[in-house]
């Protein structure tokens, strides 16, 4: 389980993002939204992070993830999938 916020940086076409934020919903897992489409600000630091301009990107305490990859965030989230 991850001990601060996961950060969800998105923005509002990705089917992805919203697939990542669900699977966050479904295990209640509190995460923030960030969607980088109007806020420049927010996507250089996205970048800065993950060294990609395509989302999502999730940090879950400083672990990058690009993509929704489920295992990788089972892992890093401690979740246990049937």
């Amino acid at each position: 389980m991850i001990d601060g916020m996961a950060t969800i940086y998105t923005t509002t076409y990705c089917p992805y993002c919203k697939m990542a934020k669900s699977y966050f919903d479904k295990h209640h897992i509190s995460y923030r939204e960030v969607n980088v489409e109007y806020d420049d600000e927010a996507l250089a630091d996205m970048v800065r992070k993950s060294g990609q301009m395509s989302v999502p990107v999730i940090d879950v305490d400083g672990a990058i993830v690009v993509g929704f990859d489920r295992s990788h965030l089972a892992n890093l989230l401690g979740i246990e999938e049937q």
